[in-house]
């Protein structure tokens, strides 16, 4: 039977891109499926070579795909060659810590009084405790400020401080990223909103008018923890440098236009949440000093606490958002959990490497953190898909995998597609993953995994052209037609 779905689809791609055109590298000899169990019908497809000649894509392509009940891989190409995983390190690290931290784990955000409380006045000093919650929002603050009055709280006599040493302080994720790269912020123990600020413009008759507030859906308090000025020139967009402990901004004037926003990391998240929780205490009746970072966990009583989702909520938007800092922050949990002494992103994902390689067999896991943000990461597809096709694994992730959007030969999302996907994408400039699980209408079952890079291309990625590098989107929307059309090639040939 002749493939029913069209390989020239989707010049639209999966998902929203990266990356630069190429020509077509496709290997010398094309892969054969091997020996499948007899329930497995095999049909008539496009042959691999085909195929890959079909995306014309730069680079290096490695993909597998297993019988989801039994593992065995029915077809794989570059199998055993580790190539940058991007955020598809993210359905790993979900693993990780649904192991050492379990599914309804959940972390705390404490106000904590060091000293007596009389008559409502705390005799000491406050403390606002981090303690390693992802979805910290500045709604959650607000809470715990109006938390504070309602336990009577009028007064505090001592000091306002902020202690985030339940995770160590990273500065950033990756140090390759550009300055002003919202995914890539700073990580502690107490971050807020993601560790974001909302960078806000306007143009009016005597110029531009800005603002840098943490805003939720319900409040927008300004901060003055990180300062924007407006700079006479064209490039750089952005620059960034701490002074005298604050985030110091420019923006370069001709990139403005009319007006706008956007999410700028945060790097000084304590003395942020310590601003932000000042200025919403003082809402509620109670004047705090400003706020001084602690690095000395604090002892005392607990006036005030609150608690985010289960993990298994947050790693379900993890996965669907592909939140960085997310898989970061529980990533370094779970490493903390397992024992491992951590100092920074490398050291926990080393822990994760060992926990792969001893539980699930991932020999050649080679990740230097927790999201796929560093480019350095490595991961073979067949050892993937097989941890995909483990049946406690399986139970556990393809429930909070994102559904992703196969499209029709016109490029639109096709909601009637016969192929259903469950899945993590991955995607650097350059670098586009996929892996998850499929569902085809025969009522088969498969894992897939799907990694493409062009490390050449990377390393030619310097200064401004790190951030929209030229090609990069019409690679990245090769990458993504090749991967619809292996999907579409293994629905017709092990679909029933």
């Amino acid at each position: 039977m002749k493939n029913p779905f069209s390989r020239r689809q989707f010049l639209a791609g999966l998902l929203a891109s990266t990356a630069l055109p190429a020509l077509a590298n496709p290997p010398s000899v094309s892969l054969r499926p091997v020996l499948r169990p007899k329930s497995i019908a095999v049909k008539a497809a496009p042959s691999i070579d085909s195929v890959l000649q079909e995306a014309g894509l730069s680079g290096r392509v490695s993909f597998a795909v297993a019988n989801a009940a039994t593992g065995e891989i029915l077809e794989q190409h570059g199998g055993a060659t580790g190539q940058p995983p991007a955020s598809v390190t993210k359905a790993l690290t979900a693993l990780y810590a649904l192991e050492y931290l379990g599914p309804s784990h959940s972390f705390q955000t404490q106000l904590i009084a060091v000293g007596n409380v009389s008559g409502g006045v705390l005799d000491g000093d406050l403390v606002l405790r981090g303690g390693g919650d992802p979805t910290l929002d500045t709604n959650g603050l607000a809470d715990l400020a109006r938390m504070l009055r309602d336990a009577g709280i009028r007064e505090v006599k001592g000091r306002f401080t902020v202690w985030g040493g339940a995770l160590p302080h990273v500065e950033q994720i990756d140090d390759k990223q550009p300055a002003p790269a919202g995914y890539n912020p700073s990580i502690s123990g107490l971050s807020l909103n993601f560790n974001r600020v909302h960078f806000e413009w306007k143009k009016g008759a005597n110029g531009y008018a800005v603002s840098m507030d943490a805003r939720s859906n319900k409040y927008r308090p300004e901060v003055s923890v990180a300062k924007m000025k407006i700079a006479n020139r064209n490039l750089p967009v952005y620059t960034y440098q701490q002074v005298n402990g604050t985030d110091r901004w420019t923006v370069a004037r001709s990139a403005l236009g009319q007006g706008g926003a956007r999410w700028l990391p945060v790097r000084q998240p304590e003395k942020y949440a310590g601003e932000v929780f000042r200025g919403l205490a003082r809402a509620f009746g109670i004047v705090l000093k400003e706020p001084k970072v602690t690095q000395s966990a604090p002892r005392g009583s607990v006036l005030a606490s609150i608690k985010s989702p289960p993990l298994i909520n947050i790693l379900q938007g993890m996965l669907k958002y592909s939140t960085n800092i997310t898989a970061e922050m529980v990533g370094m949990a779970a490493s903390q959990a397992r024992g491992v002494a951590i100092s920074d992103l490398r050291s926990s994902a080393q822990g994760m490497n060992a926990w792969a390689a001893e539980t699930l067999n991932m020999q050649s896991a080679r990740l230097v953190d927790h999201s796929g943000l560093g480019e350095a990461s490595r991961m073979r597809v067949d050892e993937l898909v097989k941890v995909l096709s483990l049946s406690n694994r399986q139970a556990a992730l393809k429930p909070i995998m994102k559904e992703i959007a196969l499209r029709d030969r016109t490029g639109k999302v096709d909601k009637a597609h016969p192929l259903k996907v469950r899945a993590k994408t991955g995607t650097l400039h350059f670098v586009s993953a996929l892996a998850g699980y499929v569902d085809a209408p025969g009522g088969a079952e498969m894992t897939f995994a799907i990694l493409t890079a062009d490390l050449d291309a990377r390393k030619r990625l310097i200064g401004p052209d790190r951030e929209r590098p030229k090609g990069a989107r019409t690679w990245n929307r090769r990458s993504k037609t090749l991967q619809q059309s292996l999907l579409e090639r293994w629905g017709s040939i092990y679909g029933s």
